[in-house]
């Protein structure tokens, strides 16, 4: 009955204004309640547990002080989580939209798509050197293996969480101390085309400071053989310099998808 009850509560009304909201309502059945908004009848949540089992699910539902209210937070472990047993040099605990989602749940060539959504990173969050995606757009389609956006943490000299334009290209950066321990909201509004436009901003819940923003008015938002675009969540990250690592938790909620 809770799984019926939260699908009911947070997904219907939404529908009616193509948008939907994914939000934590307390634990247990949570991949269920992830499946029911984001691919209902489907698996939207990609994890490590076939190497890791024995830890159970990779995604829980509890309780924050701060905001408080039910969150998910997502787990990664140094050792033994991988990438689903395809791909041992990186790991990945990640939930999105993809082909067996509902039409709203996928951005076509000349619709606006607005996702929102908030996150914690816990302090002394330790990113790779090589990449520790925490959300990405990508597309499916034609040349899909390249993200079109990533907002992804990175370490260096200080490090920093950074904004990615296919897979390449910089566009906006701020030092990852900033978003330690603190909750954020993010805005990211896309109108797809191959001259379409972008925006993102993070602020933090508690005042609304900004600490990240970035605006074009002209960026390649899909490409010419591309069917549609969608969104990821999570962490995935690279396993190549394990030194750089530790175990993490990252909290997310209030997912949010809105189709104009």
């Amino acid at each position: 009955m809770k799984i019926l009850f939260a699908f009911l509560v947070t997904f219907l009304p939404f529908n009616c204004q193509s948008q939907v909201l994914l939000k934590a309502d307390g634990p247990g059945n949570t991949y269920e309640l992830i499946n029911s908004a984001l691919a209902p009848g489907n698996e939207a949540v990609e994890h490590p547990e076939c190497i890791h089992g024995a830890f159970g699910r990779h995604i829980a539902e509890v309780w924050d002080e701060d905001l408080k209210e039910n969150v998910f937070e997502f787990y990664s472990h140094v050792t033994p989580d991988n990438d689903r047993c395809e791909k041992l040099d990186r790991q990945r605990v990640e939930i999105k939209t993809y082909e067996p989602s509902p039409d709203n749940l996928k951005g076509t060539l000349g619709e606006t798509v607005t996702y929102r959504w908030k996150f914690k990173l816990p302090k002394g969050f330790q990113p790779s050197t090589n990449f520790t995606h925490l959300h990405q757009i990508k597309a499916v389609g034609g040349a899909q293996d390249l993200p079109l956006f990533t907002l992804t943490a990175r370490k260096s000299k200080i490090n920093q969480l950074i904004v990615i334009h296919n897979n390449e290209t910089t566009v906006a950066s701020s030092n990852l101390s900033e978003f330690e321990g603190v909750w954020v909201e993010i805005t990211e509004k896309i109108k797809i085309g191959a001259n379409g436009t972008y925006s993102i901003t993070i602020k933090k819940v508690k005042n609304g400071e900004e600490l990240l923003s970035f605006c074009s008015n002209d960026l390649m938002t899909i490409r010419p053989d591309n069917d549609f675009i969608r969104p990821k969540w999570g962490i995935y990250r690279s396993l190549k310099k394990k030194e750089d690592l530790r175990d993490e938790a990252v909290r997310f909620n209030e997912f949010s998808i809105k189709e104009e």
